[in-house]
């Protein structure tokens, strides 16, 4: 049997992936696709009350369209454009004509703000996220998740009527997105870094409206820039990890894409210690015999070879290196290799901790 077949059955990655869902569950959700749209929204994301009961879908207790169109629907007049100032109109209940609050967002759910107005600051109305676009409350400005994001969105200005929370890719991520937490308002339309790609997304279809190039690059392709070297403007691990780097964020529950144990036990668990020629298996699984000359992920073989104690890291860098020498000859027999390495391998199996 060739080396690297024995390499890839004694040998896999040590992300958790399995219990990733388990994880984001319990509190973690660094990678988790699914959004919020329960949260109460008279509280902002950082304190501040405005309306307590704006947001739970229904019109009660003196609300009105002009309080909380959320639950009371949008004014007469408020989407054609103007905003009418004289009928009540403002930043606070209708996006579409006046833009955003310029406290948009601040932290504190202040200035007028609601849940549909500002979701950064105030947090989801119940019914966003519902997968329902509801015409009378609901709009691209203030639900993108049920709506679709504005036409304007992607067009590389943040109009006045769009922000971080409804067309990141315009505006830039909202303060709080990055840190490794998929918490309400993010979501994974606004916050794919914390929230993961949507479930839509990378089924080969850029769906108009709901993915572009900075939400979904897998369906969508790049994002003009991407590719430069430099993680600048709206790009993100999430839509551009040539220049950005990977989603990985240390510790937050969740064992994520070049997390390991070794690296991150606090979300990956406790390093496993593993014997020398477990190890020299584990390295051959990372060189692509496909190639030529073959190719190898130095990152790869740094984690299987964290996994040994001193001694066995130093017998395995032994038989690796004598391995890596004669590569061209054997490829992947294990008998070549033996001929060629047999006192090294002899050390490795040999080394105890």
């Amino acid at each position: 049997m060739g080396l690297v077949a024995l390499a890839l059955g004694a040998c896999g990655r040590s992300a958790l992936r399995d219990s990733e869902a388990a994880l984001a569950a319990g509190g973690g959700g660094g990678s988790s696709s699914t959004s919020s749209g329960s949260s109460s929204s008279g509280t902002g994301g950082e304190g501040g009350v405005v309306v307590p009961e704006c947001g739970n879908g229904q019109c009660t207790g003196g609300e009105t369209c002009q309080s909380c169109p959320p639950d009371c629907g949008f004014c007469a007049g408020c989407g054609d454009g103007i905003c009418d100032q004289g009928a009540g109109e403002s930043c606070g209940n209708c996006v579409q004509d006046c833009g955003v609050c310029q406290t948009c967002p601040n932290g504190v759910c202040d200035g007028g703000e609601t849940c549909g107005s500002c979701p950064v600051d105030c947090g989801h109305c119940v019914t966003c996220g519902d997968g329902a676009c509801d015409q009378g409350t609901e709009s691209c400005e203030t639900c993108p998740l049920d709506c679709g994001m504005c036409q304007s969105c992607g067009n590389g200005i943040c109009d006045p009527n769009e922000s971080c929370s409804n067309c990141p890719g315009d505006c830039g991520v909202c303060d709080k997105c990055g840190d490794g937490f998929c918490k309400p308002p993010e979501d994974c339309l606004v916050c794919a870094p914390d929230c993961g790609a949507c479930e839509q997304c990378n089924n080969g279809n850029c769906q108009p409206g709901l993915e572009d190039c900075y939400t979904c690059p897998q369906d969508c392709g790049k994002c003009p820039g991407c590719g430069d070297g430099l993680c600048t403007g709206s790009e993100t691990c999430a839509s551009c990890q040539n220049d950005c780097g990977v989603c990985a964020v240390c510790p937050n529950g969740v064992c994520e894409d070049y997390e390991t144990c070794s690296i991150c036990p606090e979300d990956c668990g406790k390093c496993e210690q593993i014997g020398c020629f477990e190890v020299v298996m584990c390295s051959m699984g990372c060189i692509d015999m496909n190639s030529n000359p073959p190719k190898f992920s130095v990152t790869c073989v740094a984690n299987c070879v964290s996994k040994g104690c001193a001694d066995v890291q130093f017998f395995v860098d032994q038989v690796l290196s004598c391995a890596v020498m004669h590569l061209q000859e054997c490829g992947g027999d294990l008998g070549c290799l033996q001929n060629y390495c047999g006192a090294e391998l002899a050390a490795c199996l040999g080394a105890e901790c």
